[in-house]
């Protein structure tokens, strides 16, 4: 584990083991140059986060690729997320170029040069499968909170990549049915992919709370820049908890709050609710 400026460097253990075992079976070095190419893919997101002023507190790297680790501030928004996720993929984009010219001019070694042009387009291609925590499964989560509210988006994108990583777990061992061995590159990715969205299910809630926690902290000049405010229609009975979860992430929301005879009883800005919610006191069309 290394600390560098900030943001901590470290290998999984089960990277350690697939490592190990390179060696002994002699493909160290094949393993090494997608080690580099993950890690320069992982970096692209470090890159274009710390050029929007984000703090990346890790970088991890997994048997099946890696992870940088974000810190998710108020400032972000769906289409810082999408460019930091697409960065990723656009240096495998930058790493295949490079080895097109050096074949194309003679230099280097060619086969080697085809393993890395086969690497980067099989890392680039896999992480753009809108699976998550891949970066497609990022970039569609993102595009879908443009339209439906940020609970819906985090709980269907999630129940999503759960089905896809079961789907794909089930296509690893359909060989079995033919009494062929297990796909097992292809089983162990799904396993990984279905754990992680398992947990990333688990902490809808928390992850909900978060963005409540930021909303509660947005200024006036930033509601400016989320257009006209869009209204939220409740009845003066319904749970504060259900009138959050129709929030969007790029709209701010004004609550118009209607007794049983359908008149208005108030007008309520979302920070009220939020932390009318938090103090677990009164709705705040009754203070």
């Amino acid at each position: 584990m290394i600390n560098f400026r900030g943001t901590v460097l470290s290998l999984h253990p089960l990277f350690v083991i697939v490592m190990l075992a390179s060696v002994m079976t002699g493909r160290f070095f094949e393993l090494l140059t997608l080690f580099a190419i993950v890690f320069i893919h992982e970096l692209g997101h470090a890159g274009a986060a710390l050029a929007m002023g984000f703090k990346v507190r890790s970088i991890q790297m997994l048997p099946f690729g890696g992870v940088a680790v974000i810190e998710d501030d108020r400032r972000m928004n769906a289409a810082r997320e999408i460019i930091i996720a697409l960065a990723g993929p656009l240096q495998n984009v930058i790493m295949i170029g490079i080895a097109l010219l050096c074949q194309a001019a003679g230099w280097g070694d060619g086969p080697f040069l085809s393993y890395i042009i086969q690497g980067n387009l099989i890392i680039a291609l896999f992480n753009l499968l809108p699976v998550l925590p891949l970066d497609g499964g990022k970039v569609l989560q993102a595009l879908i909170s443009l339209f439906v509210p940020y609970h819906a988006t985090l709980l269907w994108t999630s129940r999503a990549g759960l089905i896809c990583s079961l789907l794909m777990i089930g296509y690893g061992l359909v060989p079995i049915l033919s009494n062929e061995g297990v796909k097992l590159n292809l089983l162990m990715i799904g396993l990984f992919l279905a754990y992680s969205n398992y947990e990333d299910h688990r902490n809808i809630q928390y992850r909900f709370i978060r963005f409540l926690v930021n909303r509660s902290q947005i200024q006036e000049h930033q509601q400016e820049g989320m257009g006209t405010a869009q209204p939220i229609v409740a009845d003066s009975s319904k749970p504060l908890d259900d009138i959050m979860r129709l929030f969007k992430r790029e709209k701010y929301h004004l609550i118009y709050v209607m007794n049983r005879q359908g008149s208005l009883m108030a007008v309520v800005p979302e920070q009220h609710v939020i932390s009318s919610y938090f103090a677990s006191s009164r709705p705040p069309w009754y203070a």
